[in-house]
């Protein structure tokens, strides 16, 4: 996958500069924000159907870093 979420992280970060600058209007950070938050809705459903399906790995979106091949993710870890 090209896109992670550490590319959003970016993003967001840039446009939060850009509008804080003035390099940006309110409504372009709106709507990036609005598209951002599509974004990390897409990822909690599909955190959500590895979960149910008990799977160990998705999209490549939120990278799995545990190195654990019969571990789920931090993020996809459910916490008791």
């Amino acid at each position: 996958m090209k896109n992670k979420i550490e590319d959003l992280r970016n993003h967001l970060f840039e446009t939060l500069e850009k509008l804080k600058d003035g390099d940006m209007e309110v409504e372009t950070a709106k709507a990036v924000s609005g598209v951002a938050q599509t974004i990390i809705n897409s990822a909690k459903v599909e955190i959500d159907y590895l979960r149910v399906t008990e799977q160990r790995s998705g999209t490549g979106f939120i990278p799995d870093e545990s190195g654990r091949k019969d571990e789920l993710p931090a993020p996809m870890r459910r916490v008791k």
